[in-house]
């Protein structure tokens, strides 16, 4: 089954790969069967340890194999075009998570397999999903949100096939990075903006703990204090008695649904009554209530350049520029 000749110029470990992929090409492996041991195939060819390993790792990173403590290893799919993995991992699926997601897809080769989790804020989940996919793939993009020490899981994986999306904390420094700058983002898009601003008495921030850059609150609190602008920082608008002339900043979109339910209810009007700056634009917000007024990265282009940083093997830290859309809630 494994072809190994010296007179020909193929690297020995490749002429080992693209003989396990003419075996399931032909239908003689198939998917679940077990595939020669590396003793056997060092020994059969008279080859290092070291060169066989290569071969089975390439094939693993690929998803067509997989090792079985103390059996060996086995075929897991016979998709054999696929020339490279990538393990993506998310804290959470919205809709301009998704325009990430699709733009990463399309600016990537063709051959390439991106398999997608979530982590959900929660560090044991991440540190499990980054355990059992160790090894599996050629490269590993992860967001960590604003998760703690996260580089005491992230550094088991080989360095050179990490990259960073979104927040770059300072145990992460070392990893490339498409990032976003929260800080700089909201001081400098509210400065834009205060010509409006100071039509409104106060600023509200919703902010979780959880699930928020700090970045972001410290840049709010800094815009607010250089502006001598009053303003309340709250986690919640679940229990929040809402008044006239406040503007509220809002990062996620079910404070934005529940502000609007909270207007409606007293028949107030958006922009006069009570101001709105959301973040993460999407289509939704173009259009609801006239339109929501965003502070916004974009998505689509963090994407791309994602893709063309692995494509490209570059070891950067890429910030990703935002903008102030100003629409009627404002």
């Amino acid at each position: 089954m494994i072809k190994v000749s010296k007179k020909i110029s193929t690297p020995k470990y490749k002429q080992i790969v693209n003989s396990v992929e003419s075996a399931i090409a032909s239908g003689s492996l198939k998917k679940g069967d077990q595939i020669p041991s590396i003793n056997s195939i060092k020994q059969q060819h008279k080859l290092s340890r070291d060169t066989v390993l290569m071969a089975f790792n390439e094939l693993k990173n690929r998803g067509i194999v997989q090792s079985v403590v103390g059996k060996g290893y086995y075929v897991t799919s016979e998709n054999i075009n696929v020339t490279q993995k990538i393990f993506l991992l998310f804290d959470e699926l919205n809709s301009f998570k998704e325009d990430l997601y699709n733009s990463f897809l399309r600016h990537l080769e063709e051959n390439t397999q991106v398999d997608i989790f979530f982590h959900h804020f929660n560090k044991n989940l991440f540190r499990k999903l980054i355990h059992d996919n160790s090894g599996d793939y050629n490269y590993y993009v992860i967001m960590p949100a604003n998760l703690k020490n996260t580089n005491d899981v992230i550094k088991n994986l080989p360095k050179e096939k990490v990259y960073i999306l979104d927040q770059v904390h300072e145990d992460l420094l070392e990893y490339p990075a498409v990032y976003q700058n929260f800080e700089k983002a909201i001081f400098n898009n509210l400065s834009k903006a205060s010509y409006l601003i100071k039509n409104y008495k106060k600023l509200v921030l919703v902010f979780s703990d959880e699930k928020q850059p700090k970045s972001m609150l410290k840049g709010f609190q800094t815009f607010c204090n250089e502006n001598t602008i009053p303003f309340d920082v709250i986690d919640s608008l679940k229990d929040r008695n809402i008044e006239k002339g406040e503007l509220y900043i809002i990062p996620d979109d079910k404070s934005l649904l529940r502000i609007i339910k909270k207007m409606r209810t007293k028949n107030w009007k958006l922009k006069e009554d009570i101001g709105v700056i959301s973040y993460n634009d999407t289509l939704l917000k173009e259009i609801v209530e006239g339109g929501i007024t965003t502070i916004s990265t974009d998505f689509n282009l963090m994407g791309k350049r994602l893709a063309e940083m692995i494509l490209n093997k570059e070891q950067l830290k890429i910030e990703n520029p935002n903008n102030l859309i100003i629409r009627n809630s404002l």
